[in-house]
């Protein structure tokens, strides 16, 4: 399927590892220009060095803080051209409510929640400018499943979602789509890092983890393609109709609940 994505510019936040490398491997081998943010200098480099080389394609680098009030705003000057925001940065930590104190839950929602919304701001105005664009927001299924030991991060992710809906209802007017996606577990070294932290207060053993991983369907994580390959298609002109809704890619974790 052509998904008709060839020469647009895409922006990836959190793009140096797990699931926005994964991102920015499908967008390029679609064709795509990527403009890259994330933290980590050193690492964003060498994801734009293979990525050319593989695929032909103009990657730029842009080493961001986006917890840092100008961040959007540094963003948005050196990229905004781009046809496609993929909001991805930040890891809002796990824990209960005494276990994530005031300052860690505040930092958490500045890089991922503020983070999303400051970014949603400054690209919503320039893509209605330009005529039109797409904004991704990678959210997270804890924001469906209210989880007491990831407090801060279901939370999070709950207002996330809701902003999502409300930004992206009106937005086709603008000829803007505004779309969330809810990953549950991915085959990541934070979900590796989150379990192991679980399987520590469940059983003092924090190699026991691998039990909890093998609780997921399929007896596994998702992998990161098969969370990247639905972004590319809800990207395309090919979700031309698709705004507004969050989309879950959990293996029926959310759909099992039942009382």
């Amino acid at each position: 399927m052509d998904l008709q994505l060839r020469g647009k510019k895409v922006v990836i936040t959190g793009a140096s590892q797990g699931i926005g490398e994964g991102l920015a491997d499908v967008f390029a081998e679609e064709g795509c220009n990527l403009h890259l943010v994330a933290r980590s200098a050193g690492n964003l480099e060498k994801v734009a060095d293979r990525l050319r080389a593989a695929h032909g394609v103009e990657v730029t680098v842009q080493q961001q803080d986006l917890t840092v009030p100008e961040a959007a705003a540094a963003v948005l000057a050196e990229a905004g051209d781009a046809d496609i925001l993929i909001n991805n940065a930040g890891a809002i930590p796990g824990g209960d409510l005494w276990q994530v104190d005031g300052e860690a839950w505040r930092a958490g929602w500045d890089a991922k929640v503020f983070g999303y919304i400051d970014l949603c701001r400054a690209f919503y105005a320039k893509m209605k400018e330009r005529g039109g664009g797409v904004i991704l927001n990678n959210i997270g299924n804890g924001g469906e499943n209210f989880d007491f030991r990831y407090i801060c991060g279901t939370t999070g992710n709950a207002a996330l979602m809701a902003f999502t809906r409300a930004l992206g209802g009106p937005s086709l007017k603008d000829g803007i789509r505004v779309v969330g996606v809810n990953p549950g577990p991915v085959e990541t070294s934070r979900i590796v890092n989150l379990q192991k932290k679980r399987a520590k207060d469940q059983w003092g053993d924090e190699s026991r983890y691998r039990e909890l991983l093998a609780a997921y369907p399929l007896g596994r994580p998702a992998k990161v393609r098969e969370v990247a390959d639905l972004f590319a298609f809800l990207a395309s002109p090919r979700s031309a109709y698709t705004t507004g809704t969050i989309i879950t890619i959990d293996g029926g974790i959310t759909s099992t609940r039942s009382v």
